[in-house]
């Protein structure tokens, strides 16, 4: 696992981005997996900015979802698959066509899951996941104890989840669904280059029990110390309670140009 330490959340988002647009360069129909929330949302403002000044072209990528919310009404503004069209698809210049995620309004939610972990493979794998971390340490919606194996699948939503996620329903938490579909840890380790972005000292904690700690159900986020090429991007308040920062900092001014992310 490398840690990369960065100022702040724009240097995290344009960071990455570089990432992204040298793994379209290399293969220009990557299959890039994308998060939702406020975490990400630099990162994809920085590669819309490439796509918009022609230095990036984003044509060919195909874009997948992480996860979406089970029951939410087609077309609502905060299904997954509607912030996805928003935040990326949109501003990358993509059409619906080149965006695959799982069908949350199914009558067999299990199957819908099942079809997912398979349509990703089929695909060819995912290239590169994004990823956020919970102040809990779930990534996409693998709450704490998830298996370590797990694939795509339904899950059930903590109640500290709900309540983090109120603030895109308007504060108001009985809105919040309690269910959820989300690739699984084993859906995610099977992706060839996972980046998880943290920013902000709400996620310090998880930071240094993903980074430093045990690999641990109770803390999903560090099954990615099993992953050969996983990335933890953090800024300096998501670093502060990392007993090892100062060799995180030195191992990256030392990285070869060459190797990249």
């Amino acid at each position: 696992m490398e840690v990369v330490i960065v100022p702040d959340a724009a240097a995290g988002g344009e960071l990455i981005a570089e990432a992204i647009a040298a793994l379209i360069a290399r293969k220009p129909d990557a299959l890039l997996g994308v998060a939702t929330g406020s975490t990400p949302l630099p990162i994809y403002r920085a590669l819309a900015a490439k796509v918009a000044s022609g230095a990036v072209d984003a044509s060919r990528a195909r874009i997948c979802q992480l996860d979406e919310y089970v029951g939410l009404p087609a077309g609502h503004p905060e299904s997954y698959r509607s912030v996805v069209l928003r935040e990326v698809i949109e501003p990358l210049g993509l059409s619906e066509a080149s965006f695959m995620g799982p069908d949350g309004s199914a009558e067999d939610v299990q199957a819908a899951c099942e079809a997912y972990d398979r349509a990703l493979a089929e695909a060819g794998g995912v290239d590169l996941q994004l990823l956020g971390i919970g102040t809990d340490g779930h990534i996409g919606f693998n709450e704490p104890c998830s298996s370590l194996a797990s694939r795509t699948r339904i899950k059930t939503l903590t109640q500290q989840t709900r309540v983090d996620n109120a603030r895109f329903f308007d504060d108001d938490i009985e809105q919040v669904p309690h269910h959820v579909i989300t690739q699984g840890i084993g859906t995610i380790l099977d992706s060839r280059h996972p980046i998880l972005l943290a920013t902000g000292d709400g996620k310090a904690e998880a930071v240094a029990q993903t980074v430093e700690g045990p690999i641990a159900s109770i803390v999903p986020a560090s099954a990615l110390q099993l992953h050969p090429h996983a990335t933890v991007v953090v800024d300096e308040a998501a670093a502060s309670k990392l007993k090892l920062a100062d060799y995180f900092r030195a191992t990256y001014a030392a990285k070869p140009g060459w190797q990249g992310l």
